[in-house]
């Protein structure tokens, strides 16, 4: 019978795409991701991967044989996790990730109320840029995080919609755009767009926001303002940023001709179930499904 170490083999290699990638990710030799593939193709009697050409790749038994191996480390996982959950308390320590493209007030307004339920548990938050806080729960590195909806997620990541985030074009005041009373494509084309870039060097999802081709990338959406404020090009940011620089008038908000309203963008809870939370976790969590952002 198939052990959840070469089921974890297994797909490691299928989602990396080969087996040395699968070995770094599992933090183990390729000889053993090799060999535990290798058995578990055995025991099962069909070949996984095609090791024809340089990269290995799934074979059609291996394409259908992947979603039994998730379901398989899935409930393995939740076993784990509900038997942590029986014998855990509350947990010594908790990390948050709140996306830097959110506001944290609403959740400095719970902690408050964390802190006087539960004084003896460590918290550290961490302000992660774009797309990278479901990276952070995943790798175990967070327990619990908030950020702007994705269209997918990684496997074991759950997810929980609690209101929407306003983006929206803005420049310096001194700005030539600024001094237009609407926007068309052509005209933010003419001018240089910041725009927010993921850490994770595999996150093509900020090419969707690109207009101009005259770019310039940050992590940071506050590094964006910084340079909007000092009148280099045009960004499209959330609320949350660029809030006070709007209210002093630094920075305006574009009228574009294409679109009358700011994007709205949905806020996700976020965690994972292959790894129990404690009674502070669970505390939080649920004090967080009912908060309504936006």
């Amino acid at each position: 019978m198939p052990n959840l170490d070469q089921l974890s083999a297994f797909i490691a290699a299928a989602e990396t795409g080969s087996f040395s990638a699968a070995a770094r990710r599992l933090k183990k030799a390729q000889s053993a991701v090799s060999n535990a593939i290798i058995n578990l193709e055995i025991e099962s009697g069909v070949d996984l991967f095609d090791r024809s050409s340089r990269s290995p790749t799934l074979t059609d038994q291996g394409e259908a044989l992947l979603k039994s191996a998730y379901a398989v480390q899935s409930s393995h996982h939740d076993f784990v996790a509900k038997a942590r959950a029986l014998n855990l308390g509350e947990e010594s320590e908790l990390c948050i990730a709140i996306e830097q493209n959110i506001s944290p007030q609403p959740v400095v307004e719970l902690l408050i109320e964390f802190e006087q339920t539960f004084p003896f548990i460590e918290l550290e938050l961490l302000d992660p840029g774009i797309n990278d806080v479901a990276a952070l729960i995943r790798s175990g590195r967070a327990h619990i995080g908030l950020m702007l909806e994705q269209e997918e997620y990684p496997q074991g990541i759950k997810f929980k919609g609690i209101g929407h985030s306003r983006r929206m074009p803005v420049c310096s005041r001194n700005h030539p755009l600024a001094q237009l009373k609407q926007v068309s494509h052509s005209d933010l084309r003419q001018y240089r767009q910041l725009v927010m870039k993921s850490l994770d060097p595999e996150d093509t999802s900020h090419n969707r926001q690109v207009i101009s081709p005259k770019l310039w990338y940050a992590e940071s959406p506050f590094v964006i303002a910084e340079l909007l404020s000092a009148g280099l090009g045009w960004a499209a940011l959330h609320e949350a940023v660029v809030a006070e620089q709007l209210e002093k008038g630094i920075l305006v908000v574009l009228s574009r001709t294409y679109q009358q309203d700011a994007n709205l963008q949905g806020i996700d809870v976020v965690w994972t179930e292959q790894k129990a939370l404690g009674k502070g976790g669970q505390w939080l969590l649920e004090r967080l499904f009912k908060l309504k952002l936006g």
